[in-house]
């Protein structure tokens, strides 16, 4: 999220849009792209969200909400490693750098296991 926000116009009409939806952070904390999980989710819900932003910025916010649907928390979908890639792609394309946190998810997606965010019993 932080590089995704990082990498769009702060003059353009979706970061005004994000600065009225999450009216509880600071504009500093926007430009950086500082989000906490109730920030997120709530842009996921908001369905005038994804009218507001570009081509590009489009495809790369949605592949990144298939990759929070589809391979983060307690379930992995079978085909997450292109899920994956392909957000990654559409990243690049936006022009957002690759964080450490990304970098180490795509060099790694062979090693995630299968009960991938599941508590142990012991």
């Amino acid at each position: 999220m932080k590089q995704f926000v990082k990498a769009l116009p702060k003059e353009g009409e979706f970061f005004k849009f994000l600065c009225d939806q999450l009216p509880g952070l600071s504009e500093a904390k926007l430009k950086e792209g500082v989000f906490v999980g109730l920030g997120i989710r709530k842009m996921m819900k908001d369905e005038n969200f994804e009218t507001k932003i570009e081509k590009n910025e489009r495809k790369a916010w949605k592949s990144f909400k298939l990759v929070i649907t589809s391979f983060l928390g307690y379930k992995k979908d079978p085909n997450y490693k292109s899920i994956v890639k392909e957000m990654i792609k559409n990243f690049k394309i936006l022009g957002c750098s690759m964080s450490l946190k990304v970098h180490f998810l795509d060099s790694h997606l062979d090693y995630f296991p299968e009960n991938l965010g599941a508590v142990s019993e012991e």
